[in-house]
């Protein structure tokens, strides 16, 4: 019997919100670079998504069919995807991502024939030959985040050993005009910098991933999924205005 999961099982609120955060992560990258601040708040949205599918193959009665969800969103999504973020074919959608790693926890579930162990190198490997949003990375975050399901201090130690790892990008020195000087003062600076990089900010989805939500959101299945496509078709709208 699957024990209950130690975080934040209410998926419909988190999805809301880890949409807020990739559209605002997706218009400072299209329409206004020159706010990077918008670039920082869109981290947290991808650990958010990563902990979706955790608590989505932890409950879900049938793997196949939530699989093959995500698979129809993320093909439907991808013409979408490159015209409004001017990728192309060779660069798929965040889907593909959120796919591998499904397939990779299914396997890690079901403990057959070595699926523990296969499933989640092959999914890793695959990552890196499709050039997936996230890489291999993004994968291993949500390996990593339904191996420590079941405690809050797990999920906490993983998040922030993973986004110290994770972490690239330009040090983040001020957050909307606000300085950050104790990233230089001596002793204490080195140890707080890798906290402040680009990627190291998707620390910022733990309170959302631990913390329950009084307010509960039932969603109705095809409203999550079609979130992704619908906010990509606006930043599509928004660029045709601007």
């Amino acid at each position: 019997m699957e024990k209950r999961l130690a975080g934040n099982t209410n998926t419909g609120l988190l999805k809301i919100i880890a949409l807020i955060f990739m559209l605002t992560d997706h218009l400072g990258k299209v329409l206004w670079p020159a706010i990077p601040e918008m670039r920082m708040l869109g981290r947290i949205a991808f650990p958010i998504y990563c902990w979706c599918v955790v608590v989505g193959i932890t409950y879900t009665k049938c793997p196949l069919k939530y699989a093959l969800r995500i698979l129809f969103v993320g093909l439907l999504s991808q013409p979408l995807y490159m015209k409004a973020l001017h990728h192309t074919w060779t660069e798929p959608n965040i889907f593909l991502t959120l796919l591998l790693g499904v397939l990779a926890l299914w396997g890690m579930k079901e403990k057959k024939y070595l699926s523990h162990i296969l499933a989640p190198a092959i999914a890793l490997i695959l990552a890196g030959v499709f050039k997936c949003d996230y890489g291999w990375r993004g994968v291993m975050l949500m390996l990593l985040l339904y191996g420590a399901r079941q405690q809050k201090s797990a999920i906490a130690a993983v998040m922030v050993a993973f986004c110290l790892f994770w972490g690239s990008g330009g040090a983040v020195k001020n957050f909307f005009f606000i300085p950050f000087p104790f990233l230089d003062w001596n002793y204490v600076g080195p140890i707080l910098q890798p906290f402040f990089r680009l990627q190291s900010l998707a620390l910022m989805a733990l309170p959302f991933i631990l913390i329950p939500m009084p307010l509960k959101v039932n969603m109705p299945k095809w409203m999550g999924y079609a979130l992704y496509p619908l906010h990509l078709l606006l930043i599509i709208g928004l660029e045709f205005i601007i």
